[in-house]
């Protein structure tokens, strides 16, 4: 039997996960069916499942490269400019608008709410050291605590989610962030 070189199965990975992105971005957590796994992909279920144990260990895949992305773009620039990025190209993070399915399934399947938690954490913990470097260098409003601040950016980005998987990230939305950067800000 021929080896495969790992170039090739990187290569393999990184087609699966880009047609998976567009396939739960299209149809959702639920309807994105094997079968349309496949088609969207254009590989087998083999080949599918050879790289991922299964439908939820792909979700997860992908929200682990993802949080991984924006925990590099938190760190370095904030989580707004995460949210800047969502905008400038919704393309690459319409996949999130399964954020309702996904908050369905933490509320009632622990396990992918474990294998969940586990693949966000590093997006939280990102941002969070960004907020206390921030803070301790007296660019942040002092007299808000570090985790409600963390907090509040989470929900604007639930809610930018929520915008752009409904087909409605316009212009003033920019303006949005501006007012939120503005608001954690030492005045």
């Amino acid at each position: 039997m021929p080896k495969v070189s790992e170039d090739h199965l990187a290569a393999r990975r990184s087609q699966i996960l880009d047609g998976a992105r567009r396939c739960f971005a299209e149809y959702g957590y639920e309807g994105a069916t094997v079968r349309l796994l496949e088609e969207t992909t254009g590989l087998s279920r083999g080949a599918i499942f050879h790289h991922f144990r299964d439908k939820d260990a792909l979700f997860l895949a992908l929200a682990h490269e993802d949080a991984g992305r924006m925990a590099e773009v938190a760190a370095n620039q904030g989580l707004v400019q995460v949210m800047r990025d969502m905008l400038a190209r919704p393309e690459e993070f319409d996949w999130l608008g399964t954020r309702l399915e996904i908050a369905r399934r933490l509320r009632t399947d622990p396990e992918f709410r474990d294998g969940w938690e586990q693949r966000s954490e590093e997006l939280t913990a990102a941002t969070l050291a960004r907020l206390e470097r921030r803070k301790a260098e007296g660019r942040l409003r002092d007299d808000v605590p570090t985790d409600v601040l963390l907090g509040y950016l989470d929900l604007v980005l639930d809610g930018l989610i929520a915008r752009i998987a409904s087909g409605h990230a316009s212009d003033n939305l920019s303006g949005v962030l501006d007012l939120v950067e503005e608001s954690v800000r030492r005045k």
